[in-house]
């Protein structure tokens, strides 16, 4: 045998590694959607410019009715309008607080929007899980007509349901707002949707195969995978009932308002003073933002835990 007839093995045969470690001969294995969804993104310059603007743009409602509420009224209403804060947030936040009496509409709407957001969330949850998971005759038929009511314009039940609470002896009273928005069309059809996709039929059967029954699979089945939804259902009808406005301006007088009620008093003279209106306004945000500030992780938390399955 000759050297020449010899396999001759050089540098270049040998498998080189991946800049990952992986030999290039080999093919790394794929992701599954779990992994893939747990690996950190990382977003170019443009991204968190247009991110940015988009945070600009929302901020600035916001921004000006702070910059009115420290301004005088001529001072606003002149052309161009100001862009620069004033010196006189706290004295137009002072009085805005004492002329439109927010310290009993700050209760009233804290009362109100927080017994009508958890009586949504809960009568909501319960309903959907009805639709989603049970088996029932009709249960097609309720659903539409559940969606159904969504259809109909609220005004035209206004006078009926004045008449109602007039009835009750709930007239400026606080149950007459509250009663009416226990549970709403959009709240049961949106925990439908939701349960339908993240709850699987597999958990519900195996809660009867142990015996338990309905509202048990409920307490210990349902309620901690519908808890992202719930969060954001909370949240959404929180907002809605502290600034919901035409039907507390009807059932309720300026004696026990809620705050955008009392906000009216504002802009009731003969000139109204911009100033103090924004100061009001103002006032009635702080609020949402405080609680969205302490619950907007949590929730935004919730909703990419929900949204994570495998």
């Amino acid at each position: 045998m000759t050297t020449d007839s010899l396999p001759v093995r050089t540098a270049d045969a040998r498998p080189r590694p991946a800049s990952d470690g992986t030999p290039s001969g080999r093919r790394r294995p794929r992701l599954s959607l779990r992994q893939q969804a747990g690996r950190q993104h990382h977003a170019g310059p443009v991204t968190y410019v247009l991110l940015g603007l988009a945070a600009l743009f929302s901020l600035f409602p916001l921004y000006f009715t702070m910059v009115a509420a420290s301004s005088d009224n001529t001072r606003v209403t002149q052309t161009p309008p100001p862009f620069l804060p004033g010196p006189n947030l706290f004295e137009n936040l002072g009085k805005a607080w004492q002329d439109a009496a927010l310290g009993k509409a700050m209760v009233n709407s804290l009362i109100v929007a927080g017994v009508i957001a958890l009586s949504t969330v809960l009568f909501a949850t319960l309903a959907g899980f009805a639709f989603a998971k049970l088996r029932f005759r009709g249960r097609n038929i309720l659903l539409m007509l559940v969606i159904g009511t969504m259809m109909i314009p609220p005004q035209l039940g206004v006078v009926p349901l004045f008449m109602m609470m007039a009835e009750l002896g709930w007239g400026q009273k606080l149950p007459a707002v509250i009663f009416p928005t226990l549970v709403s069309a959009v709240g049961v059809f949106f925990m439908r949707q939701y349960l339908s996709e993240a709850l699987p039929d597999e958990l519900v059967e195996a809660g009867r195969v142990d015996g338990a029954h309905s509202l048990r699979i409920f307490w210990s089945i349902v309620l901690p995978v519908a808890r992202p939804a719930m969060a954001v259902l909370f949240m959404i009808t929180f907002v809605h009932a502290w600034n919901d406005f035409f039907w507390p301006y009807i059932v309720l007088d300026m004696s026990n308002p809620t705050v955008p009620v009392a906000l009216t008093q504002l802009s009731a003279g003969y000139v109204r003073d911009q100033s103090l209106i924004m100061a009001g306004a103002l006032l009635g945000t702080l609020p949402l933002l405080a609680m969205f500030v302490v619950f907007g992780r949590q929730i935004v938390g919730g909703i990419m835990q929900g949204a994570v399955k495998g």
